[in-house]
């Protein structure tokens, strides 16, 4: 999931991207039953969507497809999109096997580098990992060097859907969900502390929540934390990705590693948009030319493919709020 995921602009942490399901399946609903489903940004199969804002350019990351590790879209005005041909992340690293390179997280570096930190199988374990690799532009391609992956938890079921994000003095974190799920594991959100050139973690994990809640089904991902009128927002997905249980919840903290306090009812879901969107998750968020900016998947009436959403967002009682 988890944007947000490289800087603080107007007040908001613009972090990483979130995420598919490991070891996950579900049943689908009816084709054609939502009439009412509301039009994609990027009309193909681009979910997940990780995003950064590199002056007037916006750049979305997204899970694989055939053919690419990493796909990359680009906008000038939130509305029309241009996803390009080329692989941001052409080569896995040695530790990484191909098919299931998911949930991009992009940020930007103080030395004017930018990181993709990015979830694919490790070859050792056979458990979804995290890695990171590197590029001089946004758009890459990014190269790893690294032989193993940098989150590995292999005893918490592996580790997806990494987003960064920054506390109020700049510390950055990578923030990822373990992914138990696969293993009948609790799914854990958790933060922990960046080195300065992104390439390495500076301090153990902070677990910030886990799966609670009735809507929330067997687990948590995708989290996108991002800073708010001095109030930290944790977004992330719920439920199963496969079908129109998926949601997006919501959880706030005065702290960056919380204690968080979530809403009860989730802050996007298929019945509270009204069969406007199917199984809405992966989010992020950004700030663009003063607006925040909502990044999400959906599915296609079908439920054949997770097209991309950008909607701008209004604040509401510390939480975001998609605008009609």
């Amino acid at each position: 999931m988890t944007g947000r995921r490289a800087a603080l602009a107007t007040g908001a942490a613009i972090g990483l991207a979130a995420g598919l399901v490991g070891c996950s399946a579900g049943t689908h609903p009816t084709a054609g039953s939502s009439p009412k489903v509301a039009p994609f940004q990027i009309d193909s199969d681009f979910p997940d969507p990780g995003a950064l804002v590199v002056g007037d350019t916006v750049y979305a990351y997204a899970t694989n497809r055939p053919g690419v590790n990493v796909q990359v879209a680009t906008s000038g005005d939130m509305k029309t999109w241009k996803v390009s041909d080329q692989d941001a992340l052409p080569e896995l690293p040695s530790w990484a096997l191909p098919g299931k390179t998911w949930a991009p997280g992009p940020a930007e570096l103080a030395d004017g580098r930018f990181a993709l930190y990015f979830t694919a199988s490790d070859a050792a374990s056979r458990y979804q990992c995290i890695g990171v690799a590197f590029a001089d532009k946004p758009e890459g391609p990014f190269s790893s060097t690294s032989d193993k992956p940098l989150v590995c938890p292999v005893d918490e079921g592996g580790a997806i859907d990494a987003s960064v994000t920054a506390d109020a003095d700049g510390q950055r974190y990578l923030v990822w969900k373990n992914d138990g799920n696969c293993c009948g594991y609790d799914t854990w959100i958790a933060a922990q502390p960046l080195s300065a050139d992104g390439a390495s973690l500076a301090g153990p994990p902070t677990r910030l929540i886990k799966q609670t809640e009735s809507w929330e089904g067997k687990l948590v991902e995708a989290p996108v934390i991002v800073r708010h009128d001095e109030e930290y927002v944790l977004l992330y997905s719920a439920n199963d990705y496969g079908n129109s249980s998926y949601v997006t919840g919501a959880a706030t903290a005065k702290s960056l590693l919380g204690p968080y306090t979530k809403s009860k009812e989730p802050l996007l879901s298929t019945a509270g948009s009204k069969g406007r969107y199917l199984g809405p998750g992966g989010e992020d968020l950004i700030t663009f030319h003063g607006t925040d900016w909502m990044l999400f998947h959906s599915w296609d009436e079908a439920f054949a493919y997770r097209g991309m959403h950008a909607v701008p967002v209004a604040w509401h009682d510390g939480l975001p709020e998609l605008s009609p």
